[in-house]
């Protein structure tokens, strides 16, 4: 069962529910493999908005094995999801989101409210 409040997510690849999770060793795994120095960096990267299928690919390798799932970079470049690269796009996009939180800059601000006395007719 998915426990997103340990950042769990839930994936259905190759017809099979996976549970992944970026845990400290899966972040650590990213950092060396995007050679980021610290996790801000590695934010930073994810931030971008440009990420390309072998991106794709280590993450969810490591989101794989932090769900305590023992898998490859291979055996996940051999995986299918539904809706194809759009549905690897969708996975990767929510674990990144579930750990990382929403991006303050993606977030839209609330409008300003008038003060009630603008609202009031006039005599």
């Amino acid at each position: 069962m998915v426990n997103r409040h340990r950042g769990e997510v839930g994936a259905v690849l190759d017809g099979r529910e996976w549970v992944l999770c970026l845990t400290l060793g899966a972040l650590a795994e990213l950092e060396t493999a995007f050679e980021a120095e610290d996790l801000t960096a590695l934010i930073a990267r994810f931030s971008s908005g440009r990420l390309s299928a072998r991106d794709m690919v280590r993450i969810i390798t490591a989101g794989l094995r932090g769900g305590g799932h023992s898998v490859t970079e291979e055996d996940v470049t051999q995986m299918q999801a539904d809706g194809g690269a759009a549905g690897f796009a969708r996975i990767v996009s929510e674990l990144l989101t579930v750990t990382f939180g929403a991006s303050q800059a993606a977030t839209p601000k609330p409008a300003a409210s008038k003060p009630e006395s603008d609202s009031l007719p006039n005599p």
